[in-house]
């Protein structure tokens, strides 16, 4: 059984910083999403299994980087310069492939997420 455990989010103001990490059991293919109340989930940054790969919304692009350390089994994601919209429960998810997943029905597992609060 996969398991993902995400850490690192809270309250942040806008223009400010925060580094999530997600644990992994194993090494996969990893992306995370967020949802927002009342919204969908979608996609945010996506990295391959090598790590050589990586994928971001237009909306985080130059903003977020999605990272990974293949010995801890660990993916992690800088975000700086947020913004309110930003807040939202980021999830990550691993995909036992190795290329690059953008789709979130692509992914076979997921972690239980963590809240992001980005105030004005």
């Amino acid at each position: 059984q996969v398991q993902l455990v995400e850490s690192g989010g809270g309250l942040v103001q806008a223009g400010g910083s925060l580094r999530l990490s997600c644990a992994a059991s194993g090494r996969y293919a990893m992306g995370w999403f967020r949802q927002a109340p009342g919204k969908e989930r979608e996609f945010v940054a996506a990295i391959s299994w090598s790590g050589g790969s990586t994928s971001y919304a237009n909306s985080v692009k130059g903003r977020f980087t999605i990272s990974r350390d293949n010995a801890k089994n660990t993916v992690y994601l800088q975000m700086n310069s947020l913004k309110p919209e930003d807040t939202a429960v980021y999830y990550c998810a691993a995909n036992v492939g190795y290329g690059l997943k953008t789709t979130l029905s692509l992914y076979d597992y997921w972690g239980q997420g963590t809240q992001v609060t980005v105030s004005s």
